[in-house]
């Protein structure tokens, strides 16, 4: 099924861009850039077994691209798209984050507030007497010591017994904490439950009606919700399959709602919505006045809050924050539900925004993540000072794109354009950025490899057949057939 997608891709913004964008002679490599992506995650799509992958990438208040592969209910032939719903699972957290910084801001509760003081129904037993208190801060950075799930077996199939909140509160007396506050970083879904919970104490409306009012609403999120909608399970929401079993097959996993673990995990959205969320951080970010949140305390969420004893993990205020592989300090988190996968992920200096959802288990989106963002890192960098700029007019560089049977040695492999060279890329490929080999225009059929310090290597001929076809290319004196798609 091919990529559907959008480019909202301005010349003129790219000729008086910052630094942070492509240069102008850099213009057809960010589209062709873009077009590499849709292939790597087409030939992903299917080399994994992934029912549908969505994708979008967003550059400060710029839809850059949005696209699909692959199918959200197999069994009826509904395609996935752009604005095809999953379920964001974790991600959900990010918004219950917003909503106990929105109180905060209002100055309705303080991060140092004690849980116990702030929730009547808390009486989870604390069995290290010299604890620290357990405090909202705690709670949002995963440091509290609470035990990871709330006293029920809700991830655990075929059903998912999401519990309700009364049930929750239930048995949270026959809960302990696992460790003392302030030790060590236990992700915790019952953490940010209990701050969906008091959302709903301090602001005196369901946490679903609060933010609902105070952040979807306001941010145009009309495609994200605080729910499955069972309604358009199948159709616009996507059906969710489980990770590969021994056979290579993926079983349809059976519908749940989270219930009262929604402020943990609950949330629907698709991927154009997501864009719109990363969109309004990064406006937000550089404001003056508030936006739902005051510029400052999103700042202070997206700093590191707490850094684990092993220097491993650190985390913010709902976010996880980290150092990118650009060195600079991206913010998100990821989502695992029962037959969904998703990471929102975010370049904060350089403003460029990253979603992914994908309606199966035991797959990795944070992979596809990184691989966008290398993709348009290497594409868009400028090339090293001994390498010859290429004369991009002096050939038509299309009749040789397509993709080609490298069989037996590796899976195929896309021939794609880079700003007047061709690119060879490997697939499948975990690292798209790694499997792409540059070859620049000598004459007629002939193109050489580009070395990684700008000299020319070895050649590649293309052959045609009688009709003036290009067939096949020889590298090595041995050949590698195209494949007529």
């Amino acid at each position: 099924m091919k990529m559907r997608r959008k480019y909202f891709y301005i010349l003129c913004c790219l000729l008086f861009s910052s630094a942070n964008l492509p240069a102008q002679n850099e213009t057809a490599s960010y589209e062709e850039a873009l077009k590499l992506i849709e292939v790597w995650l087409d030939a992903q799509k299917d080399f994994e077994d992934i029912p549908g992958i969505s994708a979008s990438i967003v550059e400060d208040q710029k839809l850059l691209w949005s696209g699909a592969v692959g199918s959200a209910n197999p069994e009826s032939n509904a395609p996935f798209t752009e604005a095809t719903l999953c379920s964001i699972c974790s991600i959900s957290k990010l918004f219950t984050s917003v909503a106990i910084m929105k109180l905060y801001d209002d100055g309705k509760l303080r991060l140092d507030d004690r849980l116990a003081d702030l929730l009547p129904a808390y009486d989870l037993k604390q069995q290290f007497p010299d604890s620290g208190p357990i405090t909202v801060r705690t709670l949002l950075t995963h440091s509290s010591g609470l035990p990871r799930e709330a006293g029920y077996p809700y991830w655990t199939g075929p059903d998912f017994p999401f519990p309700s909140t009364e049930e929750i509160d239930a048995r949270l007396s026959e809960q302990e904490s696992l460790y003392p506050a302030s030790t060590y970083f236990q992700y915790s879904n019952l953490a940010l439950t209990l701050l969906g919970e008091i959302v709903t104490e301090i602001s005196g409306i369901p946490y679903e009606t609060f933010v609902q009012q105070n952040i979807l609403t306001p941010l145009n999120l009309s495609d994200t919700r605080p729910e499955m909608p069972e309604s358009l399970y199948g159709s616009e929401l996507a059906i969710g399959y489980s990770a590969l079993n021994r056979g290579g097959e993926r079983e349809k996993v059976a519908f749940f709602q989270a219930n009262g673990i929604t402020p943990a995990a609950g949330f629907t959205s698709n991927v154009t919505d997501l864009g719109r969320f990363a969109s309004w951080q990064f406006r937000l970010r550089e404001s003056k006045t508030a936006e739902i949140l005051k510029p400052a305390t999103l700042k202070y969420m997206q700093s590191v809050h707490w850094t684990n004893p092993n220097w491993k993990t650190t985390w913010g205020l709902g976010f996880r924050v980290y150092k990118g592989p650009n060195g600079t300090t991206w913010a998100g988190h990821g989502g695992s539900c029962p037959g969904y996968r998703s990471s929102f992920e975010m370049d904060l200096k350089n403003k460029r925004g990253y979603s992914v959802m994908i309606n199966s288990s035991g797959t990795n989106p944070m992979k596809y993540v990184m691989g966008m963002h290398a993709i348009l890192t290497k594409m868009t960098k400028k090339g090293s000072e001994t390498e010859t700029a290429p004369d991009a007019s002096k050939k038509d560089l299309s009749e040789y794109l397509g993709y080609y049977n490298p069989m037996p040695w590796s899976s195929e492999e896309y021939i794609g354009s880079w700003d007047g060279d061709l690119v060879i890329l490997n697939l499948p490929s975990d690292k798209p950025a790694d499997a792409m080999t540059k070859f620049r225009y000598i004459e007629g059929d002939t193109f050489r490899r580009v070395r990684g310090d700008g000299t020319l290597g070895e050649t590649l001929v293309f052959e045609r057949d009688e009709t003036g076809k290009i067939t096949r290319y020889s590298q090595h004196g041995n050949y590698t057939l195209r494949i007529n798609r």
